[in-house]
């Protein structure tokens, strides 16, 4: 049985970047030339924290 867990991210424009971090897990932030690279390096930085945390 697989388990989904959703995370809240906060998305923000700051001049010429796109800025963002996951509400639930602090730490876990980021920032991208657009706001597609924002999400995926988001979601990279979420993935590494949560395997962190699994260790």
């Amino acid at each position: 049985m697989e388990t989904t867990t959703s995370y809240t991210a906060v998305i923000q424009r700051d001049g010429d970047w796109w800025i963002g971090w996951c509400e639930e897990i602090p730490g876990v932030n980021s920032q991208g030339h657009t706001r597609e690279e924002l999400l995926e390096n988001l979601r990279s930085a979420l993935q590494e924290a949560l395997e962190m945390n699994r260790a």
